[in-house]
């Protein structure tokens, strides 16, 4: 897909996180383009959830800075994350409210207006309507998942992080949703900062993508473009090299984080 404004909605700039004597990310940078789907790929340990954590100030920097819609997140985190939202198949919402109670507790949060129709609306869209009166404790994994995205839609977000978001979906409900997310991005003009291991998956979403090893970028592109340039069969193939070694080349250099508009 074509992306917006020239002008990157986010940018991370030589980002390093320290645990101790573990560096989870390296000197990270790159951009996002208003309106892309980014996938931020890579082996488990890569760094994906740290750099998510950190663009949501969950997790504070050992250094870098980052910069979402032109605020620094260290000091306007509170302003940001009222245009962003959030969902991962592993986060639980409160087990002992019903699914619409959750719903509704949420859309007060974020100030929704016309709450009722809209959560009967995201209901719908992602087929579990059915479910509004159940105890959201009661619900199978894929229910959750599904309730959380309806949750991540509520407050109109300009910039959604999708953290495996159809990781405990069955192949049916995994196709529905991720046809949903398109039409919503689409209809919206979402940017989507995504996370998966399922590489088909990746390249049916994501406009580019970036892969991640120690903490670092070890390639970048279109899918397409990085199978070409890897020589790989599939994303699937190179990322099996990438978990193995740790890298496919050399890491890519903070000078070369592709500028929006690039191809």
């Amino acid at each position: 897909m074509e992306t917006g404004s020239a002008a990157p909605i986010t940018e991370v700039s030589r980002l390093c996180k320290r645990f101790g004597t573990v560096t989870a990310l390296d000197s990270l940078s790159f951009r996002v383009c208003r309106g892309e789907i980014l996938g931020i790929l890579g082996p488990n340990g890569a760094g994906k959830t740290t750099a998510i954590h950190c663009m949501l100030g969950l997790v504070t920097p050992s250094g870098g800075s980052i910069r979402i819609m032109g605020l620094d997140i260290a000091r306007h985190r509170r302003q940001i994350l009222q245009r962003v939202n959030f969902s991962s198949a592993y986060t639980a919402l409160p087990a002992n409210l019903t699914v619409y109670e959750n719903l509704v507790v949420f859309a007060r949060l974020y100030g929704r207006k016309d709450a009722r129709e809209e959560i009967a609306r995201l209901l719908e869209l992602f087929e579990i309507e059915d479910s509004a009166g159940r105890l959201t404790g009661s619900l199978s994994s894929g229910q959750q998942t599904r309730l959380n995205l309806c949750k991540a839609f509520l407050n109109d977000p300009e910039i959604l992080f999708l953290d495996e978001p159809t990781a405990s979906l069955d192949p049916d409900i995994a196709a529905k949703v991720r046809t949903r997310l398109h039409e919503l991005q689409l209809e919206r003009g979402i940017t989507t900062i995504y996370t998966s291991h399922n590489m088909r998956e990746v390249e049916e979403m994501c406009d580019r993508v970036i892969f991640l090893a120690k903490g670092r970028i070890v390639m970048q592109g279109s899918p397409a473009a990085i199978i070409a340039q890897s020589k790989s069969r599939s994303l699937e193939d190179l990322f099996i090299v990438i978990a193995r070694n740790g890298h496919l080349y050399e890491a890519v250099d903070d000078r070369e984080a592709e500028p929006c508009g690039s191809e």
